[in-house]
């Protein structure tokens, strides 16, 4: 958290290459919703809305039984209707007992809370401290007031890759910490370079697989979206402008 900024989130999105998508828009009116949107399914992996609340989604790398009966990214929108955090949440536990999703991880925020919501079959939620969190496939590495909280799986099918995950996302925490008298322009600036930089490991390129966009957006007195829609290492970041 910072004085003008209570929410700010660096996040690249990792997927098919031939998965067709669309860049961030106004997509939603009541409330006016700003995301990107998968043009496959339909919903998204990251927004916020004109009341300053902000969804974003991971995959988990569990398997749940029945799972993918909706789309994680429509559960996202469903987020993005409410007036805070917290009813956010109440939203996603009335969904998960619907609807069989597959795993996920998703966090929840707006100036006065922010929540961590995990579902692989069942479902955990913590409330975050003012820090800075990173989420991953795997988990996720926690730290705020102080404290620094590593909450982390080894996935069946690809513990190695699990592993490789944990320690990224350490190091993301570690390197983004805030400094001193640090505003969230100047941390903005920070997390972008860590988003394209390879020995982070958070920008990936693989066979048919990769990092497709990247997002850094800051909510408070002004709201602000930037993003890039390829690798960030090789993709300028643009404004997103006609929001709200």
């Amino acid at each position: 958290m910072f004085a003008d900024a209570p929410v700010v989130v660096a996040a690249n999105r990792d997927e098919a290459v031939d998965r067709p998508s669309e860049p961030p828009a106004r997509v939603e009116d009541d409330p006016a919703v700003v995301a990107p949107r998968d043009a496959r399914a339909g919903g998204t992996w990251i927004g916020y809305n004109e009341r300053g609340v902000l969804a974003g989604i991971t995959n988990r790398w569990r398997e749940v039984e029945g799972g993918g009966e909706r789309s994680r990214g429509l559960l996202v929108l469903d987020a993005l209707h409410e007036a805070t955090a917290e009813d956010a949440v109440r939203v996603v536990e009335r969904a998960v007992e619907r609807h069989r999703y597959d795993a996920f991880n998703l966090v929840v925020a707006d100036e006065n809370a922010a929540l961590f919501v995990e579902w692989d079959g069942g479902l955990s939620v913590r409330n975050l401290a003012p820090g800075v969190h990173v989420v991953v496939n795997v988990g996720a590495a926690l730290g705020g007031g102080g404290a620094v909280d590593d909450d982390f799986f080894v996935p069946e099918r690809r513990p190695d890759a699990g592993a490789q995950q944990a320690d990224d996302a350490r190091r993301v925490r570690d390197e983004l910490t805030p400094t001193p008298g640090e505003t969230a322009d100047e941390w903005i600036d920070r997390a972008r370079a860590v988003l394209g930089d390879h020995e982070f490991g958070v920008c990936v390129h693989g066979d048919g697989y990769g990092t497709r966009s990247s997002s850094l957006i800051t909510l408070g007195t002004e709201n602000r979206y930037e993003f890039a829609p390829g690798p960030p290492c090789e993709t300028r970041y643009e404004q997103v402008e006609g929001q709200f």
